[in-house]
């Protein structure tokens, strides 16, 4: 790596995750080649700092991009006190592509949508049993869970169990533009995680104008306001995602489209990808200044 980074003339190297890629550029640094950055995501950082060596590589670096304020508190935790400067805030910037489409007015029909890897940190299982309550309530909606990965039969077998093989299904790996659609056709999102950083899934729905029930999980709550831009609730709780569910299900849509507008306007300021992609400039300049290249 190093050498490859001499011969492009590589002055600082950022790395987009503060795991592996993170631990590359260190050491390119520990060699004599350029000063190097990297942006923490969660929630794999948070879970294994010590084993990541989460300290280390921000005392080494020029900087550290957290994603949230929450971000940053946790990177907090890792060093001391001195290197505290170091953690600068950038928020993830929207891609206008994904969300430069004619707003469309919330569907009558009675859908909800949950993207996202179907693994144990997303919640998808206290999902499925919080749609067996409503059913059993006599609430009939359709669930469209989007997306694949290692919790996928457990999931199918829950369903079954459940006998919501009419009302959910689960689309399995799908295209952006299929995303889009499928958030677009839905009454809001849904994404009762037990662990995140921000995901940016929450972003691209409300830039479609469409509310959000979450969980007010790391740096969620940073973004969504409470009754506003979206519903949160307590991680890992059965009883408060079943009756948020059931709230945003018998909204009507003029008041969904409310919602949908201020989420919009919300996340359209906070994650301008201009604006944030301004904020590494900079960043990237002062480091280049203020750590020239070894060797």
């Amino acid at each position: 790596m190093l050498p490859w980074l001499k011969s492009f003339g590589a002055v600082h190297v950022h790395a987009h995750f503060g795991t592996n890629s993170a631990e590359l550029v260190m050491l390119a640094r520990a060699l004599g080649g350029p000063s190097y950055s990297f942006t923490v995501h969660g929630p794999e950082e948070f879970d294994k700092p010590q084993f990541l060596g989460i300290g280390e590589k921000v005392r080494r670096s020029a900087f550290v991009v957290a994603i949230s304020s929450y971000g940053r508190s946790q990177l907090y935790r890792w060093v001391e006190h001195a290197h505290w400067p170091k953690v600068k805030v950038v928020h993830c910037g929207l891609d206008p592509a994904f969300h430069d489409v004619a707003p469309a007015p919330p569907p009558a029909a009675l859908r909800l949508v949950c993207v996202g890897r179907l693994c144990e940190q997303k919640g998808q299982l206290i999902l499925v049993e919080a749609t067996a309550r409503l059913a059993a309530k006599g609430i009939r909606f359709d669930l469209i869970l989007v997306g694949d990965g290692e919790m996928r039969s457990e999931l199918e077998a829950s369903i079954e169990k459940h006998a919501l093989g009419k009302r959910v299904r689960i689309t399995g790996w799908i295209s952006s533009e299929q995303v889009r659609e499928e958030i677009l056709a839905a009454r809001g999102l849904v994404l009762p995680s037990y662990a995140e950083g921000l995901p940016v899934v929450v972003m691209e729905a409300m830039a479609l104008r469409r509310p959000v029930l979450t969980t007010c999980v790391a740096g969620i709550p940073e973004l969504i306001q409470q009754n506003k831009s979206g519903w949160l609730i307590p991680p890992g709780s059965i009883d408060a995602l079943t009756a948020a569910m059931e709230e945003l299900l018998s909204r009507s849509p003029e008041e969904l489209r409310l919602v949908g507008e201020s989420a919009h306007a919300r996340v359209v300021e906070r994650h301008s990808i201009d604006i944030e992609a301004a904020k590494l400039a900079v960043l990237f300049r002062e480091s280049c200044q203020q750590h020239p290249t070894r060797g």
